[in-house]
């Protein structure tokens, strides 16, 4: 029996349905457990702006609700991982990483089609510089935009004819429901995900020892660990959460010369031009408990294969 808390714990998250959803995975998780749990709604600057991503900040999504927590109307908030900035805050901590959705970008075009299917002048939305990138990268002649708005309002415009596609992450097609609309998941080969895609941070305050401990039992080794090496990588390359930046890494497993198995972790990154003309790709092994060091290690790499000119390009088209 699992000792539980004398008070419900409340769980705060943004409004949308792909935020309670996952929010909501954690709240029963914690009743499964034997934990009172309740959803608190957080109104975040991100969801009031219907600006692109790039322009609005990092943390835009993730700061109201650091907030409530600070001031005590939440005491967990749950995160989309990938949008936390990669700074850490010395107020929280992250008790749980819980296993991870499949961290793919899907592409969702009209008439079920594949990217390579999409005609040249084709117009696809995504809120993202890293997914832009890497589109016009693969040379096929697209029209990229901007894009805003929930899931729902996303899929809308391809089912209305006001796009061709769109491409968003997979797991949050996956946590509603929705992966019947998917017409291809995009393999790393063709466009590297965001660090920490698919990935929850359930974080709570420093001082709530008893709490971190139990929301502890929901995190997965495996997944923090990759997540850990994606993140140090964004953060060593001083990108931000919106910037032209792909990573995943998976925890894999090898067989040595004497046969016995044992765990690696493989991890693959890039950075890539905003107008698509260049992509630095690396990739490299190391074990899960030196995730940290791998992160560091493949972001070196990318510096040595001209890594900052292409971050110095970004500074200036902005300006």
């Amino acid at each position: 029996m699992v000792t539980t808390l004398d008070n419900v714990v409340r769980i705060g998250t943004r409004g949308s349905l792909l935020a309670t959803t996952q929010a909501g995975t954690i709240r029963d998780a914690l009743v499964a457990l034997g934990q009172p749990a309740e959803l608190v709604i957080i109104s975040t600057d991100g969801d009031r702006s219907q600006a692109p991503v790039a322009e609005i900040g990092i943390g835009v999504f993730t700061a109201e609700l650091r907030h409530a927590m600070a001031d005590g109307r939440i005491d967990v908030a749950v995160h989309s991982y990938k949008d936390l900035p990669t700074a850490p805050d010395e107020r929280f901590v992250i008790a749980a990483v819980p296993p991870r959705e499949d961290p793919r970008d899907a592409l969702v075009a009209r008439d079920g089609m594949v990217l390579g299917e999409l005609p040249a002048g084709s117009v696809i939305g995504t809120s993202s510089p890293r997914r832009a990138a890497q589109l016009r990268a693969l040379g096929l002649g697209l029209e990229i935009r901007p894009l805003r708005g929930n899931l729902d309002t996303r899929l809308n415009r391809v089912s209305s004819g006001d796009l061709d596609a769109v491409v968003v992450a997979r797991a949050g097609l996956a946590r509603i429901g929705r992966l019947d609309v998917v017409t291809e998941s995009l393999e790393p080969v063709q466009m590297l995900p965001a660090p920490a895609q698919g990935a929850l941070a359930v974080e709570c305050r420093v001082g709530d020892t008893e709490l971190a401990t139990l929301l502890g039992k929901l995190d997965h080794p495996d997944t923090r660990a990759a997540v850990t090496a994606e993140r140090v990588l964004l953060a060593e390359l001083e990108a931000g959460c919106s910037a032209p930046v792909g990573a995943i890494a998976e925890v894999v497993e090898s067989i040595d010369e004497d046969g016995r198995v044992f765990e690696e972790l493989s991890l693959r990154g890039c950075v890539a031009a905003l107008d698509g003309s260049d992509v630095i790709r690396a990739s490299g092994i190391g074990t899960p408990e030196r995730a940290r060091e791998l992160g560091l290690s493949l972001a070196a790499e990318l510096f040595d294969l001209g890594a900052r000119d292409v971050l110095d390009q970004r500074t200036v088209e902005r300006e």
